[in-house]
Formats: C-alpha cells, sequence, structure tokens
C-alpha cells in the first residue's frame, strides 16, 4: 500500500471570531430587552388611553334674573359732628387734671386746671378797689343830690368804679381761660401732658370727640348729583363689626362739583350703635335708591379669578373625541363682572339665565372636565351675610 501522509490538525479559531460572537450575544440580550419593555409600554399606553378620570363632584346654582335695590356704592370716611383738640389759651403750669384718657366727659366737665394762684391775688386786689370805687360812687351820688358836689366828680368816680369791675372781669376771664372744662359731651382721647408740666400757648391738651351721631363724607361722579337727595338712605359697613350695616340719612350734598375729579361731596349722618365706630375710620358707603335694578347673579365662589379675565365653568352635555359617548361636563366661559354684594357678585356679559354654573370645588376643575352636580349640601348665599364672630 502506498505511503499515506497524515492529515493537518484542525487550525486554532482566532481573536476575531470570538469578538464577533460576543458581540452576538450582546446584541441579542439588548433586542430581547428592547422588544420586552416596547411589550410592557405599549400595554401600559393602551391602558392609560383607555382610562378616563373620575368626574368631579361640585355645588351648581342655575342663573336667574334678581332684582337688587338700587343703589350708589362707594367708599367714605366718619367725621364727629362735634371735635376738637383742646390746646392751652395761656402758659402756665399744670395743677389738676380731671379725666382719664379715653373717659366719657360731660360738658362743663373740669378738664385741666392751670395755676391760677397769682391771678387769685390780682382778682382780690382789683375787688377791693372796685368796692372802694362803689362807696366813693354812692357818697358822691348823695352829695349831688344835696349840691353839695359837682356833675364832672360824679362823672369822674362813675369811670373810676367801672374801670375797678373792668379790672375785675379781666381777671376771671383770665382765670377762666386757665380752666380748661369740656365744651360738649364726648369721648376724651389720650391726653398730652401731665401734672406739674409747663404749657406753652396753643400747645395740645387732649382730643375730643362727641361719639354720636356721627358724619360720613363720601364723594360720587357727578352723574350720581341727580339720584342723591336730602333724606336718602344711606348705609354704613364696616368690617369687623358686628351686626348689620349702619343705617343713616343723607343730612347735606355740596354745592359745588369739584374741577379736578367731576365728583361732588355728600355728608350722610347716623347713629354709632354700641360705639363700634370711630372718628377718621375708612367706611363703605351706600346710597339706597327707590328704583331697583334686573340683574344677573352668581355666588362669588363660582368665579375663578385670574389676571388675564374672570370666568365660570358652564355644565352642559359634551361629546368624548374618542368614544363617541357623551357625558356631563364643563365648559370655562369668561366673564364681565359688575357689582359686588355680600355672596352675590353680578355678572354683566359671559353668561345666560338659565345656565348651570359650578359653584364650590371651582378651583380643581378644567375645560371639558366630567363633574356630577351635588347640591344635598351647598353654602348660603346672601346679600347681606352676617357671619358669626368666632
Amino acid at each position: 500500500m502506498p505511503d499515506q501522509k497524515p492529515s493537518d490538525p484542525p487550525r486554532a479559531r482566532g481573536p476575531l471570531f470570538k469578538w464577533a460572537a460576543a458581540l452576538l450575544a450582546v446584541l441579542l440580550v439588548f433586542g430581547i430587552l428592547g422588544t420586552v419593555k416596547y411589550l410592557q409600554f405599549r400595554a401600559a399606553m393602551e391602558m392609560h388611553m383607555g382610562f378616563e378620570m373620575p368626574p368631579e363632584s361640585v355645588t351648581t346654582v342655575r342663573v336667574a334674573a334678581q332684582s337688587w335695590p338700587g343703589a350708589l356704592a362707594c367708599v367714605g370716611s366718619l367725621k364727629p359732628v362735634d371735635g376738637l383738640m383742646l390746646r392751652a389759651d395761656l402758659p402756665g403750669d399744670i395743677e389738676v387734671i380731671g379725666f382719664e384718657s379715653g373717659a366719657r366727659v360731660k360738658q362743663g366737665d373740669l378738664l385741666v386746671q392751670q395755676d391760677v394762684s397769682e391771678e387769685k391775688a390780682q382778682l382780690r386786689a382789683a375787688e377791693a378797689k372796685q368796692r372802694l370805687a362803689e362807696l366813693n360812687l354812692k357818697r358822691l351820688q348823695g352829695l349831688l343830690e344835696k349840691k353839695v358836689s359837682s356833675q364832672s366828680d360824679l362823672d369822674q368816680t362813675t369811670s373810676e368804679f367801672l374801670a375797678a369791675r373792668a379790672k375785675c372781669e379781666e381777671i376771671r376771664a383770665l382765670i377762666e381761660k386757665k380752666t380748661i372744662r369740656a365744651p360738649f359731651d364726648g369721648m376724651a382721647g389720650i391726653r398730652k401732658v401731665n401734672v406739674g408740666e409747663y404749657v406753652q400757648t396753643g400747645q395740645e391738651i387732649v382730643p375730643l370727640q362727641s361719639m354720636s351721631p356721627l358724619y360720613v363724607n363720601f364723594s360720587l361722579p357727578q352723574q350720581n348729583l341727580a339720584d342723591v337727595k336730602i333724606g336718602s338712605e344711606v348705609r354704613v359697613s364696616l368690617s369687623g363689626a358686628d351686626g348689620p350695616a349702619f343705617e343713616g340719612k343723607v343730612t347735606a350734598v355740596d354745592s359745588v362739583v369739584d374741577e379736578a375729579t367731576r365728583n361732588f361731596l355728600a355728608q350722610g349722618t347716623l347713629e354709632n350703635r354700641g360705639d363700634l365706630l370711630r372718628p377718621g375710620m375708612f367706611v363703605g358707603v351706600e346710597v339706597v335708591l327707590p328704583s331697583e335694578k334686573p340683574v344677573l347673579a352668581i355666588p362669588a365662589t363660582a368665579v375663578s379669578y385670574a389676571p388675564y379675565g374672570d370666568s365660570v365653568f358652564v355644565l352642559g352635555e359634551l361629546k368624548n373625541e374618542k368614544t363617541g359617548k357623551t357625558y356631563t361636563g364643563v365648559t370655562q366661559h369668561f366673564v364681565k363682572l359688575g357689582e359686588a354684594r355680600g355672596d352675590m357678585v353680578e355678572v354683566l356679559s359671559g353668561i345666560r339665565e338659565g345656565d348651570e354654573v359650578a359653584t364650590a370645588g371651582v378651583f380643581k376643575l378644567r375645560p371639558n372636565a366630567a363633574v356630577t352636580a351635588n347640591n344635598e349640601i351647598r353654602p348660603p348665599e346672601s346679600l347681606s351675610p352676617q357671619p358669626s364672630d368666632q
């Protein structure tokens, strides 16, 4: 048999083949993971596309025409019928203070007594001269009747008597000026002097204000001049005051219109019930008119206030674009607001009578959101609310 050569051993696989196999394995793993994640993401998207938010629960109200009593609203300032700052007429030391800061005083009550010891001594001397002049006058009158004295002597003595009496009256007036009394009934403020203090002429002693009745001064545009008449009802409201608004009457209307603002000034008078008001307070004023005006009003809680415009959410039947089903949802309507009274606000445009407006839960709504109306518990609405003081 012929000689046979042994076959060559197989060549060893090189490093390039190993790198290719490793890369193929990595790509295979990433492909499997990517496919799994894609399927998971697709399933999640399908679930999300089919998910619907549950409807929001809101309270609602039907927009209805109302008649509000006609009124002109503005702001005003309270002034006392009688009010002043008591000041010293003459310089001198404070000897007596006859009141407490913030106390009620009656007309004629002694408030401050300055030192008048010198004036009293001068008064005693002047009264002695007056008595002497009076005796001389009576003596000369008797002599004149007996024709022992002349008429010129009597005239001279009469003049001396009158001068002595005038001097006494002058000193009494000085004493009275240093005796400061309340010129009217009122409430004293915080005193600005102390016992023993030397005060100058014109120095402030204490403010004194009558507390009831009070004036309320307010201004209105000139086009309302014909509506404001003497005797018209005025309502004054003050934040923090208990009970209803303070009521009064228009007692004066200014005779001129301000050329700069074209407003006219009016004044009302009202009783200060419970002394809750103080002169100088800033208050809301309403002048009640005899006529009523028709309005479309909604609760103020129904309005979503925003810098770009105020809006409300109106309920209605909407259609789901994807499923084609109808549901109860809300649409956003931008509105123009008018006067506000109590819990209600006037709507000038943006909604119509009969629209159903969401009044509570507005902050969580968005256009086309599904809602369900639940009016079992609804906040009360009033034109003149009277919240309890907690």
